[in-house]
């Protein structure tokens, strides 16, 4: 006996130890490799084609979200939704499925190009270097993907048709008649043939200049650059979109200072789709909670667009309580606002208070120094609730469009320009906000809306803004519209006619989404297809450039800037390669070879992300975006999924918005242009929870090693000194990181995806504890001595029937396995997995069929020992494609159920009864029963109330 050899492991050598687990899961890795097991086949006779016998069957696609191949590696909260996915498809394929199930790297972004700035790697080098360490990790865990259509982001091949989608929404417009995006070449033709006019100020197409057609084009494009206000990171050198930037006004990643600047960027008009991305929300099998967060964020509100007369200009204003109007005593405009430079004057007005100069001589020094003051502040710090108002008068004067009255027009930095239109009419006693304007701005209020809580009608009196849509209006008439005594909607109804009917304004819709700012200033990313002529005229490269490469530069990083500094400007890692930069093409256009510039932004991170769902279909074809008989069969419209998509989408609901908003939006341009037959990219929406571990604590707060720690008396200590403990992330930094290398290693792959699986809830986060992984692999190890002989290896199995009482437990673990399995039930899974086991135990022989099915039970869940005994209860082909087991309705129902029989409503007595026993039979039975009879005493009954087959209540006279 060696010494690293256990008495236990010579007199048991063939049970089921992690060494054994070891071997057993690396064979039939290699096996499933070997043989292409979980190659799902398409349609047709391409590449991926030519079963026709599997693609007859009904097709699921199961889909995890993106992952990022982190040099840090794996620990085992990762992949958590991984195993579960896979648990989901291979019992998807045990019930009669073809299942497409693989995983590709989402591997463009900021981590790998912060780790060039750092080490002088190039990305690409680190990041591939990452997705070997990565898909060994999870090559270890038994996940059964199609290798053949895994991908990077980072492949030419693969971003070739990222530019390509690029290149389709730059070339399209939105068609609100259509309500669809059509072809700007069609919409050239409209401008051409007179069949549209061009809009008002720009005179007829042909006699605008190229240039002129291009800025005007690019009023309409669905991909356009223009100058606007934009969230600028100093700290990170780059532009972020309004979904990047976190609630406090910081960047998500690494939580710099965001500020705002006007850039010219590329823009994607996702505005267009604000409508249809609401409508179709209802039709997807997605968590309530995901559904409110797009909604909020789109934020459609109904209300009023408003003209203010301002001399020969006018302010318009959106409005959602039009019926207020006549409540409007000042204006305010964002400072960004661009009438701001035209109305202000060069003096103050007469009679212009001191608190509304901000103590400056003329209007225009009090509105540029405010507008410097508020250009330091995040659009989350300018709209607190909590900060006292701030704000300044320009000097200008508007007219209420009902009372006639002349209200001030202030800047102020609570009223911003990316929503509405960045105006608003100042209703101050019945907006909080303005009232508190008002107070410290010493500004007119007027009660429009009847209070209701007894305050009066005086605003001068209040303590705060009334604001209601149950209540009466007052004090809202002129001579030629009243809304006195109507309620708040009818009264929002007639102003909106009386507006419209004066040209004042109209009825209109409102969205708190705004265009997507798609530009980067970083190197790591996806080339736009782009190119600017001598006169900054873009255009889109032809489709035999695509890909187009990413150049090498010698410094990766965009230039960054002191975190604080707003008065900073982006300069792009591109732009320093002037031989890539700058050069001469043929577009194709008949202008022969010109020179042309770059751009040398690159596209977000995001936009990878945006179809990769559509790859995994086709993911080797040179010629198009994807076969379409492909996407129609796993991706097409079917019953309950009217919009088409994914079968079942797993991921963390942090992309509630970012990802899954900009995805749904991709798929509906690919659509209405007739590339793909979904308008919606995944049907069904799961979200997991989060493993999460214990952080542990010294005195200066910092994070000790978690698993140097130890527990006495109830408190921790970590080399003698005691620490603190909090439930938190898993993770390197926080030193509670645990891989799945290191369970893998102790207690082999299967037990560490029935651990994960087993912990709880899939939806619910829940707490990492190593110690008790050690249950799941008992649960292996009985599995496996129900099976095979721990001293010689022979299997032990019989071949008889099975008793009564093992069937009924049989068939019931099969009729809750299996419902669980399709809820993604899995804990409650395991638990009847467990107790069947247990039963199954207990037993003097175990009859092959009832081996058979629990190993067919365990084996989505572990599939490697389910292969190694399938394979020894006499089985050539692979567990994989087996039949999963079916439930006998005949053994679902008990054979007897106890009644119980009560007297006055006490219990006297309980029988076993047949569950089919009819009320006359329980009646008797209840009667005749001893027990009942010594209890009765001989009085008579005067009434049994029978429910069968559980309760007889009997009433003695």
């Amino acid at each position: 006996m060696s010494e690293t050899t256990t008495a236990a492991e010579t007199a048991a050598p063939h049970r089921y130890t992690a060494a054994l687990a070891a071997d057993i899961e690396a064979r039939w890795q290699d096996f499933w490799e070997k043989q292409g097991t979980y190659e799902a086949p398409n349609p047709g006779d391409g590449p991926l084609g030519g079963e026709p016998a599997r693609t007859a069957l009904p097709k699921k696609f199961i889909m995890d979200m993106f992952p990022y191949p982190s040099g840090a590696g794996l620990h085992v909260g990762h992949p958590l939704g991984y195993i579960a996915t896979d648990v989901y498809a291979r019992y998807s394929r045990m019930t009669g499925h073809n299942v497409l199930h693989t995983l590709g790297f989402d591997a463009f972004g900021l981590p790998a190009e912060q780790y060039a700035v750092q080490t002088g790697t190039h990305p690409r080098v680190s990041t591939e270097a990452n997705m070997v360490q990565m898909k060994a990790q999870l090559r270890r865990l038994g996940l059964g993907h199609d290798q053949r259509r895994s991908f990077a982001t980072i492949d030419p091949e693969y971003y070739r048709w990222t530019q390509w989608i690029f290149l389709q929404i730059f070339n399209s417009w939105y068609d609100p008649e259509a309500k669809a995006a059509r072809p700007i070449a069609e919409l050239v033709e409209q401008f051409a043939s007179g069949a549209r006019e061009t809009p008002e100020g720009w005179g007829p197409w042909h006699e605008l200049s190229e240039r002129e057609r291009a800025d005007l084009l690019g009023e309409y494009r669905l991909a356009y650059a223009s100058d606007a206000p934009v969230n600028w990171s100093p700290g990170l050198g780059t532009v972020l979109a309004n979904e990047e930037v976190t609630a406090d006004g910081r960047s998500e990643r690494g939580n710099f200072p965001v500020f705002k600047a006007k850039l010219r960027q590329w823009n994607m008009r996702i505005t267009a789709y604000a409508d249809r991305l609401l409508e179709d929300l209802d039709e997807l099998d997605w968590p309530e909670a995901i559904k409110l967060q797009q909604r909020n964020w789109i934020g459609r509100s109904e209300g009023a667009r408003i003209a203010f007369p301002l001399g020969d200009q006018h302010i318009d204003v959106f409005t959602t309580r039009q019926d207020t109007l006549f409540g409007a005593t000042y204006m305010v405009l964002a400072p960004e606002h661009p009438l701001v430079d035209s109305v202000v004057p060069d003096v103050w007005p007469e009679g212009t208070r001191e608190a509304w100069t901000g103590g400056y001589a003329t209007p225009a020094e009090a509105v540029a120094a405010y507008r410097a003051q508020a250009e330091a502040k995040s659009d989350v710090e300018r709209q607190a609730e909590a900060k006292d108002k701030t704000g300044v008068f320009t000097g200008a004067y508007a007219t209420n469009p009902v009372s006639r009255e002349s209200v001030p027009v202030f800047i102020a930095d609570y009223v911003l320009m990316g929503y509405g239109t960045g105006a608003i009419m100042a209703v101050p006693a019945h907006d909080q906000r303005d009232f508190e304007f008002a107070r410290a701005f010493e500004l007119p209020m007027r009660c429009v809306v009847e209070p209701t809580d007894g305050r009066g009608l005086d605003p001068a009196a209040w303590q705060d803004a009334f604001s209601s849509y149950d209540a009466t209006l007052v004090n809202s008439a002129n001579h030629d519209i009243s809304l006195d005594g109507l309620g708040v909607a009818e009264a929002k109804e007639r102003m909106r006619r009386w507006l419209e009917e004066h040209e004042l304004g109209e009825g209109t819709v409102n969205y708190r989404l705004r265009d997507w700012l798609f530009s980067r200033q970083r190197y790591w990313g996806e080339p736009f297809p782009i190119v600017y002529d001598e006169d900054g005229i873009a255009h889109a490269l032809p489709e035999s450039m695509l890909p187009l490469e990413l150049p090498e530069v010698e410094d990766y990083s965009p230039r960054t800037f002191d975190p604080d500094d707003a008065d900073t400007s982006p300069e792009t890692p591109l732009s320093r390669n002037e031989e890539w930069v700058n050069v001469t093409l043929d577009l194709g256009d008949g202008k022969g070879p010109r020179r042309f510039r770059r751009e040398t932004n690159t596209m977000p991170n995001w936009a990878g992300s945006c179809w990769y769902e559509l790859r995994y279909l086709d993911p080797h074809n040179d010629e198009r975006l994807v076969d379409p008989e492909a996407e129609r069969y796993w991706m097409g419209p079917r019953e309950g999924m009217p919009h088409g998509g994914v079968d079942l989408y797993v991921g963390g609901q942090e992309h509630a918005v970012l990802h899954l908003l900009y995805a749904r939006f991709w798929s509906k341009v690919l659509y209405d242009l007739g590339h793909i037959s979904s308008s919606e990219p995944f049907h069904r929406l799961f979200n997991q929870g989060m493993i999460q571990a214990y952080v542990y604590r010294d005195a200066r707060g910092i994070a000790v090693p978690a698993a140097e720690v130890e527990e006495r008396d109830g408190a921790y200590y970590y080399q003698g000194e005691k620490v603190s403990r909090l439930l938190g992330k898993m993770g390197k930094s926080l030193k509670n990181a645990v891989t799945p290398d290191e369970i893998c290693a102790e207690y082999g792959a299967d037990t560490l995806r029935l651990y994960e699986m087993a912990m709880g809830p899939l939806d619910v986060s829940r707490p990492w504890d190593t110690r008790a992984v050690v249950g799941q692999f008992r649960l292996l190890q009985r599995l496996w001595r129900n099976v095979v002989d721990e001293t010689s290896g022979e299997v032990t199995v019989v071949d008889t029937e099975p008793d009564e009482a093992t069937l009924r437990a049989v068939h019931k673990a099969i009729d809750g396995v299996t419902q669980d399995m399709a809820g993604l039930r899995f804990n409650t899974a395991i638990a009847k997995i467990t107790e069947l086991n247990n039963h199954v135990t207990k037993l003097r022989e175990v009859p092959r069929s009832v081996a058979e099915t629990l190993v067919l039970l365990v084996a989505p869940l572990a599939p490697h020992i389910a292969e190694e005994l399938w394979r020894r209860l006499g089985h050539d082909e692979t567990v994989v494609y087996r039949d999963f087991p079916v439930a006998d309705p005949a053994y679902l129902v008990d054979e007897t159920v106890t009644c119980v029989v009560q007297i006055k409503g006490k219990v006297k007595a309980r029988l076993e009864v047949s569950p089919s026993v009819s009320e006359a039979d329980l009646e008797a039975a209840a009667l005749a029963e001893p027990a009942i009879v010594k209890a009765l005493g001989g009085a008579e009954v005067r009434k049994v109330i029978v429910r069968a087959p559980k309760l007889v209540n009997i009433v003695p006279a």
